[in-house]
């Protein structure tokens, strides 16, 4: 599937998870994983922690968001994000930093902001060899968190 058409997709579930849901609790803690299968497809924890690796490094260098990220201690966050990706995936991790909201509420986030951070991922993604399905899988968790992340989603 080309890029290009990936990113509509992955847009339009964003959208439409947005619009279809109720308001969310303080802190987003969906329904945890009923097996571990998406956190051994992305190689467990280390694999978790090159993806977001890869992901921090890209978007400190990205020049459509690396101004979000100055002052950021990039360790002590790739530790959180790496824990919370953990938890989502059905890894043994627990995610103990802010909510998406709370954490987020200050950075007055675009679309064209999140746009750069999931394309900084899926090249994350690509670099570590996690396939599409895989891919897609993680996204379909992440993609509600969109509108706690954004200043104004729509």
């Amino acid at each position: 599937m080309p890029r290009h058409l990936l990113h509509l997709v992955l847009a339009s579930l964003m959208l439409l998870t947005g619009t279809a849901t109720r308001a969310e609790p303080d802190r987003y803690r969906p329904a945890r994983p009923s097996d571990a299968s998406l956190y051994q497809a992305l190689g467990e924890r280390a694999g978790i922690d090159a993806v977001v690796a890869g992901m921090l490094k890209r978007s400190a260098a990205n020049p459509r968001i690396a101004d979000k990220f100055k002052g950021i201690k990039l360790q002590a966050l790739q530790e959180q994000i790496s824990d919370q990706l953990c938890e989502l995936t059905g890894g043994p991790c627990h995610y103990e930093g802010n909510s998406m909201k709370d954490a987020h509420e200050e950075l007055a986030l675009t679309m064209a902001h999140f746009n750069a951070l999931v394309e900084d991922l899926q090249e994350a993604l690509d670099e570590q060899g996690v396939p599409f399905r895989t891919q897609n899988r993680l996204l379909a968790i992440l993609a509600p968190m969109y509108r706690d992340v954004l200043k104004s989603p729509r």
